[in-house]
């Protein structure tokens, strides 16, 4: 039995699922994406000294995700470049954010109103792209639940994830961002929700699809917009996270007591050292007998 059946959001929920991502919400997706990889420092530089490389970048911005999840899955990453209209929208796009004259599209699109709205509608088809993927995988490996989570896991982050190999291409070289060690809320967030679509597909969740897209992507969309406005960076999961981690794989304070012991050794023995020579070096290089005893003394 459905658990939202009995709320009356089955047809709205539905309406919802049914919405074409394609071409209104793909073009907040992308107006976002290049929006992003304008604010990285040297992005504009780059696309005056090299125009290919920076639209290699925004390609990869707004379609890193499928490429990923298409090697993942052994398939052509090249295959989604042959959806031609997605990639003369992201062109367009692109060239609109880096070379309007006077620079109107960034100022439009970067006005928060207007960006909060544009955030809105990608963490729609974030959602979608988590389902997809999920969908994909389910069709190839109909038992594989880590190969589904896996691949919808990619397909709603795989641009962060992607994100050393796009700094390659701009000529930076950060390994310490590394997605996997510090992970943003986009990709904890598809994470667990990858986790949902997976069970709900193999219906071990007893909610209909249409029901959890509906409720994920309200969640995303309240989550991003409210962070975007308020320009935070705290992920909404950290206090559950607070309190379930250090139970399960134990806190990072856990180890410092022995790592604070030897300190404090250490400082035990530095409080003790060997009394020092007399501070006047002239008369140990005049006197060696005197020295000699001092440094037995020390030793």
């Amino acid at each position: 039995m459905d658990l939202a059946e009995a709320l009356p959001l089955g047809e709205l929920a539905a309406a919802f699922a049914a919405l074409p991502v394609f071409p209104l919400f793909d073009t907040a997706y992308f107006i976002i994406s290049v929006l992003y990889l304008k604010y990285e420092p040297g992005a504009v530089e780059m696309s005056r000294k090299s125009p290919f490389a920076s639209w290699l970048c925004a390609m990869l911005h707004c379609f890193g995700s499928y490429i990923l999840a298409d090697l993942l899955l052994g398939e052509a990453p090249i295959g989604y470049f042959s959806h031609n209209s997605s990639i003369i929208l992201a062109t367009a796009v692109w060239y609109l954010m880096f070379f309007c004259p006077m620079n109107l599209f960034y100022k439009c699109v970067s006005f928060l109103p207007v960006k909060l709205v544009f955030v809105a509608m990608k963490e729609v088809v974030r959602v979608r792209k988590i389902v997809a993927g999920v969908h994909h995988a389910h069709h190839l490996y109909h038992h594989g639940w880590f190969v589904m989570m896996a691949t919808g896991w990619v397909k709603g982050s795989g641009v962060a994830l992607m994100s050393n190999f796009e700094q390659l291409l701009r000529g930076v070289w950060k390994p310490e961002t590394n997605e996997i060690l510090h992970m943003s809320f986009p990709t904890k967030a598809s994470l667990y929700g990858t986790v949902l679509f997976t069970l709900q597909q193999t219906h071990w969740l007893p909610i209909s699809e249409a029901n959890l897209i509906f409720f994920f992507s309200m969640f995303m969309i309240v989550c991003k917009v409210f962070m975007t406005a308020t320009h935070s960076h705290a992920s909404p999961f950290a206090p559950l996270e607070n309190l379930i981690c250090p139970v399960l794989f134990g806190s990072v304070s856990s180890g410092h007591p022995g790592h604070h012991h030897d300190h404090h050794g250490a400082s035990h023995e530095v409080s003790h050292p060997p009394p020092p020579p007399p501070p006047a070096k002239s008369k140990e290089e005049l006197n060696e007998g005197t020295r000699k005893r001092k440094a037995k003394k020390a030793e």
